[in-house]
């Protein structure tokens, strides 16, 4: 399972796009995302890493961990 923390997801719109951008890669992962937190979890067999630059490309850089 991955862990993220999003600092610019602030509404469930963003939420949305995020979820997109995680199903874009891989169409069978598993999404919770919480905007009050900033919470992502992803369950996928696919590196963290892709998710990382994937997201932060789209304007949604996680924090290091």
């Amino acid at each position: 399972m991955i862990n993220l923390t999003i600092p610019k997801m602030a509404c469930g719109g963003c939420a949305k796009s995020i979820t997109k951008i995680v199903l874009d890669i891989d169409a069978n992962a598993q999404v919770e995302t919480d905007p009050t937190t900033k919470k992502v979890l992803i369950t996928s067999h696919i590196d963290e890493s892709i998710f990382r630059t994937a997201l932060s490309t789209a304007g949604y850089p996680a924090d290091p961990k």
